[in-house]
């Protein structure tokens, strides 16, 4: 079980306990096939990413936290899941802020950063916590998952999650946002008889990600009071277009995207 989180600003930078960054090919293969045979074990996705991961993530996190620009990020958004789940405080913002859509998004999809919290940590064994500043760095990188979907126009579905993947493996290069991204996008391919830019659609939001600054390493609260489009033209970001392409495709050809597995009917 998780212990109580301390402010970070009292923790040591990083724990010398903490594991190597190192890559194990053999396993993410071995966990990859078993996630293959059933695609709804989760369980088998934590064991990909622990056996291919950023290997420069330590580094990362401690040039950041050590940043004046990181110290007072750090200090004024202590918890993000606190910020995010406040849906009655990001309301008072401005109509059209990024706030707004980003409370319409998940109130629509009935999630809570909590929620994503609890199900990570499903599969995080009690040896993986470590009480230091790395780990606060690390869990705004879980923390803005979904906000990510908000601020890129990737929905959650399956070709929006596998582009996803591919943009934060251009924030965040784990091998293994980038394996599971392509794998994923193959596995679309596969599925349906409709042509559609898939594999565009995944290498594009790759190519965002890196035109993006990091967003874990972004204001928070700042973005959030921004009217959307302006947050989205301070980061960056463009429409994703092979994206949109391949979902008037798919509609066009009577597939909706979000239920891709639904049987195929002839347009109109």
């Amino acid at each position: 079980m998780q212990t109580a989180i301390s402010p970070a600003a009292e923790l040591p930078l990083m724990l010398p306990t903490r594991p190597a960054m190192r890559y194990n090919f053999p396993r993410a293969w071995r966990h990859f096939k078993n996630l293959v045979k059933d695609k709804e074990n989760t369980a088998e996705v934590a064991p990909i990413f622990e056996s291919l991961p950023w290997t420069g993530a330590y580094e990362a996190a401690k040039k950041f936290l050590t940043s004046e620009r990181g110290k007072a990020i750090r200090d004024s958004e202590p918890c993000l899941v606190e910020i995010l789940d406040d849906h009655e405080t990001l309301r008072k913002l401005p109509a059209g802020s990024l706030a707004h859509v980003y409370c319409d998004f998940m109130e629509r999809e009935g999630l809570s950063a909590q929620g994503l919290v609890d199900e990570l940590n499903t599969y995080r064994s009690p040896d993986m916590y470590f009480n230091d500043q790395v780990d606060w760095y690390f869990r705004r990188m879980r923390d803005t998952h979904d906000l990510l979907h908000v601020l890129t126009g990737f929905g959650r579905d399956a070709l929006g999650e596998q582009c996803v993947l591919a943009f934060t493996y251009s924030q965040q290069p784990a091998l293994a946002h980038l394996f599971l991204g392509y794998a994923g996008a193959v596995e679309i391919a596969k599925r349906k008889t409709v042509k559609v830019p898939v594999f565009r659609a995944v290498r594009e939001a790759q190519k965002l990600g890196k035109i993006c600054p990091r967003l874990v390493e972004m204001p928070i609260r700042e973005l959030l009071a921004m009217q959307y489009e302006d947050a989205r033209r301070y980061l960056g970001m463009t429409e994703p277009r092979y994206y949109r392409q391949a979902h008037a495709m798919w509609r066009a050809a009577g597939v909706d995207p979000y239920d891709l597995m639904a049987p195929v009917q002839q347009a109109a």
